[in-house]
């Protein structure tokens, strides 16, 4: 599995405007294949702070999706950010430790 993470900082005027764009595409990501999951978080100590946590069954299936339509839209959002997402994509692996 593979995970990609987005950590965004919205300008306070562009708060509902980025929820919006956001909202309207989680849908649209969920459905593309390979995606297992795809959410948004607000950060508690700070309300123009958000992480968007997608897992993609594989690599091929991430490259895909950066390819989509639906991550152009979120490319676009930029515009509403105060400074470029930090993104990181990782590998993850299951721990027999975590499920004892």
């Amino acid at each position: 599995m593979v995970l990609l993470f987005l950590k965004m900082n919205v300008r306070p005027e562009k708060r509902k405007e980025l929820l919006q764009t956001l909202e309207a595409i989680m849908e649209r990501v969920r459905k593309e294949t390979g995606c297992v999951k795809a959410n948004l978080y607000q950060d508690m100590e700070n309300d123009r702070g958000f992480m968007l946590i997608e897992e993609w069954r594989n690599q091929q299936d991430l490259e895909n999706h950066i390819r989509s339509d639906s991550f152009s839209v979120l490319q676009g959002a930029n515009g509403l950010l105060e400074r470029e997402p930090e993104i990181i994509a990782s590998e993850a692996f299951q721990s027999s430790l975590l499920n004892k």
